[in-house]
């Protein structure tokens, strides 16, 4: 068996009274994309900084690339890439610049044109950082991320303010990553970029994990019932486990196209609200 990319039992870390991670337990694969999600508040941001080496840990194991990031050196650093939320620095050198200078820090770094080209920015290379437009930003924190070659890639809320388009270019950039063999642990308010990019999720509150599985099994998705709709002199509406058989029946009662027929499934977002505590 590999040894996991991140693993993690019974993380604490308080402030005073208030219990930030309380218990924590998580293990990502190594070559899997892994969402965290979870409210404001929950903890995720304070693991992610822990698994990071930035914050010490009160109580708990950790193990990051089969290393404890609290007392790693610089070549674990070397081996890990971080993409914050949001960057602003040097505004005034190019994308080619920006790259390259980050290059130097990095003992294997990857060549940095190729690097330029695989975010989509090489018609940008040339272009200053002020310059360009929130997505192409974006593309260049990754380029940063990913310059020093990781083996693990941290992704902080990765496509906050993206318009649809530029959202579903930059999955797809985040896809070909792993591919090429990079773990990725990312942070996503968006339940739609956790079901199209990640193998597993894992849903923090209270500092815990509640759940963990694939986005279309969390929570016991595949299995809660599903509820159909139709029209027969108004609305009608039926949950079932079975809406194949009871579209059935309806189709035979109305002699083949049944009125206004709609089939609603739980989402991954019903089920994480479920799950944090934001339903009745």
């Amino acid at each position: 068996m590999n040894t996991p990319a991140v693993l993690v039992q019974d993380l604490h870390k308080h402030y005073g009274d208030k219990h930030a991670v309380d218990g924590l337990d998580l293990r990502v694969e190594q070559g899997e994309i892994f969402a965290v999600l979870g409210p404001n508040g929950a903890g995720k941001t304070t693991t992610v900084e822990i698994l990071e080496g930035y914050r010490k840990r009160d109580r708990g194991t950790v193990q990051v690339l089969g290393e404890d990031p609290q007392h790693a050196g610089r070549l674990w650093r070397s081996r890990i890439g971080i993409v914050l939320q949001s960057a602003d620095d040097h505004a005034e050198l190019t994308v080619s610049e920006m790259v390259r200078h980050h290059a130097a820090f990095y003992p294997g770094a990857r060549d940095a044109d190729e690097v330029i080209d695989a975010v989509g920015l090489a018609d940008k290379a040339r272009t200053r950082t002020r310059a360009l437009s929130g997505g192409q930003r974006r593309r260049l924190d990754v380029a940063l991320g990913i310059i020093g070659n990781p083996s693990l890639l941290f992704l902080d809320e990765p496509t906050t303010g993206f318009d649809p388009e530029a959202r579903r270019s930059f999955w797809s950039l985040i896809s070909s990553l792993r591919e090429d063999g990079t773990t990725i642990l990312l942070t996503t308010h968006y339940m739609d970029e956790a079901e199209q990019l990640a193998d597993r999720c894992a849903v923090v509150r209270d500092g815990r994990v509640v759940a963990l599985d694939a986005p279309s099994a969390l929570g016991a998705r595949a299995q809660k019932q599903a509820t159909v709709t139709w029209h027969d002199g108004g609305p009608r509406e039926q949950r079932t486990s079975r809406p194949t058989d009871l579209v059935a029946e309806l189709a035979a009662r109305y002699g083949g196209e049944v009125p206004g027929l709609e089939v609603h499934r739980p989402t991954l977002e019903d089920v994480y609200l479920e799950l944090v505590g934001e339903v009745a």
